[in-house]
């Protein structure tokens, strides 16, 4: 792993590594989308240490799920798994709840929701409807297409409006998601709960004008707009989720649930959105293929996720190698 001279991060030299939260898209997975076998092992064999991991993930968490399988060899299911709450859903369950360092939590939706392997919900911040609501009627006129989740087991989980998921830039993410979809004729008639997030898709050009627009929107105190960029074709998400909500909030909640400071977790992340985990972390790492605003802030920068950059770091900071 190389280092990017700049600020240090916060960690102590000698503080011992408890628990990693770990990007999928970009980090975990390499650039065709696949979980490489040498990843794969040196997560398992932090676990194997008794380090607790985390994925944290803008995906929802069906998306998210089918990694967690793949890295953690849980089985597939015969149906969509229903989620359970084990107490106030707008709690975190206690970490005595959960089995000891495999324990395979998600923490999905830009940090909006954290879930277990059996679908339980651990966490969430729901945005409200009144705001959901406001939000779409305010975009709407500036980009057509807006598609809403929610935290539910099957097709009505991620409904959508007028999004043409045929243009090339869209079709892989709508092939990956399908199964979860649900058209709306007026997306407003969803709103029958309260969601997790508003979301919009198009060019990266297209969302950050679409993003910096959103700071001007009279709810733009009580919500949290997340960036996700796929540079190389051109397409990124936009996701609007409750205010104070973060990968790096929701992480700080899980690192507090197990009793971890700062300087005791490593987070490692690609993209605009894992941001705020990294700043978080004790231990932040950066992918080789990261964005520019990333890389930029002095953070050691491991190889690329085509190149195991996961491995890498991970290995480096427990000791594998």
């Amino acid at each position: 792993m190389t280092v990017t001279r700049g600020r240090p991060g916060p960690a102590r030299a000698d503080a011992p590594i408890r628990l990693i939260g770990i990007d999928i898209d970009g980090t975990l997975l390499d650039g065709r989308s696949r979980l490489p076998a040498r990843n794969r092992r040196a997560v398992r064999a932090a676990v194997d240490r008794g380090i607790h991991v985390v994925l944290v993930t803008g995906r929802a968490y069906h998306h998210a799920m089918p990694i967690a399988r793949e890295l953690h060899g849980l089985p597939a299911p015969k149906a969509l798994p229903r989620p359970v709450d084990r107490s106030d859903p707008d709690r975190t369950a206690g970490a005595g709840d959960r089995t000891p360092a495999a324990d395979g939590a998600l923490i999905v939706s830009n940090g909006a929701l954290t879930k277990g392997t059996d679908g339980a919900t651990l966490a969430r911040r729901l945005l409200p409807r009144a705001t959901a609501r406001a939000i779409v009627a305010a975009l709407r006129p500036r980009h057509p297409g807006v598609a809403i989740i929610f935290d539910r087991p099957d097709a009505r989980q991620y409904v959508y409006e007028g999004i043409d998921w045929n243009t090339p830039n869209r079709a892989w993410y709508y092939e990956r998601n399908r199964a979860y979809m649900t058209r709306a004729e007026r997306i407003e008639t969803a709103l029958t709960d309260d969601p997790v997030q508003v979301g919009f898709t198009g060019s990266v050009a297209r969302m950050r004008t679409l993003h910096d627009a959103v700071a001007g929107l009279p709810e733009a105190g009580r919500i949290t707009p997340m960036l996700t960029e796929y540079a190389a074709r051109d397409f990124s998400l936009l996701d609007i989720i409750a205010g104070g909500c973060s990968k790096g909030a929701a992480l700080a909640d899980w690192a507090r649930r197990l009793g971890f400071d700062p300087a005791e977790v490593m987070a490692v992340g690609d993209n605009l959105n894992d941001l705020e985990m990294l700043e978080f972390a004790g231990r932040p790492v950066v992918m080789g293929n990261a964005v520019a605003e990333l890389k930029a802030r002095g953070w050691p920068v491991t190889a690329t996720h085509d190149a195991c950059g996961l491995a890498d770091a991970v290995e480096a900071a427990v000791g594998q190698r």
